[in-house]
């Protein structure tokens, strides 16, 4: 069983929990009000029936659950209904006590079929009318309402279970995806690190057998590249795991987003005129005041030019330009490249996502724009995808505007 299944059941478990200590709760409230009001109510039938019989009333008696005794002055009984012996009547304690009191005389007596509620009331002329009532009704009723609650609170349970499972799954699925994302990222991340750790094994490998081979100055050569991809992949993934720990220091101070881009796009000329593409620069007409990390705001831009003179043939150009725009600044890095389809621009910030026609020894580690929209966003800013006019592709970096700007 997976993590997350154990995790989900622990969560409809506790929210069933929640729910039948409610139900379990509720029911109890209930029972006892109920009894509560059942018994205020039999008790003041009862006193009503005895105090209209003992003025001279018909004592109604709805059924062999009731039972009338009537006494005289002196405490004799004077009449009584056919039901009144089977019920364990007449009470002559409590005749006795209604004699004295000056209200009525409630009182729970035992009966041949069961305990019997006796309410006794004394008239101005001195007799005392008394009433009797079987406690099973009550208890039957009892036992209706908890039937009634039991199949309630199960019913309840059983929509709680699937309301549970549901919910669980519904609050788990960020969960899920962000598990899945990071098993994707470990296994796409071991398979980056695989390839050049095979090159570097197969070249010690020949220079292990003949350690003075022809050739043994370009192995050499050869494991020192691929160690050095190795590394610059490492830092890009502990870059990234710093940036999803939210432990990346950012700062948010002013600076010239032009002068970022200028200083950046100086470094990637030389490379530019290697590869036969024109690396163009449109000089700003003022300073471009931004607000973020001048340094990671250049690690954003360098991997934007990267990208964009690996991605353009020979004969190509790439643009830059930076710019104040309403309520922000922004820097494009456009190309004469192939583009980007409209469906792959979300993709191309994809963890190792690679697009584009360009041979596997041209490619990146397919982390470079990941991490540059990641560092954009950690400035409170964003990069984003599109197309460049006439062809090619274009990233546009957004950043909260600086100081200086109008």
């Amino acid at each position: 069983m997976s993590v997350l299944t154990r995790t989900m059941r622990r969560l409809t478990l506790s929210y069933v929990g929640v729910v039948a200590a409610i139900v379990v709760l509720f029911g109890a409230v209930t029972l006892i009000g109920f009894g509560a009001t059942t018994r205020s109510e039999r008790d003041n039938l009862l006193v009503e029936k005895a105090t209209a019989l003992s003025r001279g009333g018909g004592g109604a008696t709805d059924g062999a659950e009731y039972g009338t005794v009537v006494f005289s002055a002196d405490g004799r009984v004077r009449e009584r209904d056919i039901t009144a012996p089977t019920l364990g009547m007449p009470d002559s304690a409590g005749a006795r006590a209604a004699t004295t009191a000056r209200r009525a005389v409630l009182r729970t007596i035992p009966g041949p079929d069961g305990d019997v509620r006796v309410a006794s009331v004394r008239a101005p002329d001195g007799r005392v009318g008394q009433v009797g009532r079987l406690l099973s009704g009550d208890a039957a009723s009892v036992r209706r309402l908890v039937t009634v609650l039991g199949v309630v609170g199960l019913f309840a349970l059983v929509l709680a279970g699937v309301g549970g499972l549901l919910l669980s799954r519904r609050a788990l699925r960020p969960v899920r995806d962000a598990f899945e994302r990071q098993r994707t990222f470990v296994a796409d991340a071991s398979h980056e690190l695989r390839t050049p750790l095979a090159l570097v094994r197969l070249d010690a490998e020949v220079l292990a057998r003949d350690p003075t081979a022809g050739d043994a100055p370009d192995l050499l050569a050869h494991q020192v590249e691929e160690i050095d991809r190795m590394d610059a992949l490492l830092s890009e993934l502990l870059l990234l795991a710093r940036l999803d720990a939210g432990r990346l220091a950012v700062e948010a101070v002013a600076f010239d987003l032009a002068g970022v881009l200028h200083e950046h796009a100086a470094r990637f000329r030389r490379r530019a005129e290697s590869a036969s593409v024109r690396l163009e620069l449109e000089p700003p007409r003022s300073p471009v005041h931004a607000r973020g990390d001048p340094d990671r705001t250049g690690q954003v831009l360098a991997a934007l030019l990267d990208n964009a003179v690996r991605m353009t043939p020979p004969g190509g150009a790439v643009r830059a330009s930076a710019r104040r725009v309403d309520g922000h600044v922004e820097a494009e890095v456009s190309d004469t490249g192939p583009g980007i389809a409209p469906a792959q621009r979300e993709r191309v910030f994809d963890r190792f996502h690679r697009a584009g026609p360009a041979s596997a020894g041209r490619r990146g580690s397919g982390l470079g724009l990941a991490i540059a929209r990641d560092l954009a966003r950690a400035q409170g800013g964003d990069l984003l995808a599109g197309a460049a006019e006439g062809g090619g592709a274009s990233m546009r970096l957004e950043l909260p505007a600086g100081e200086g700007t109008s």
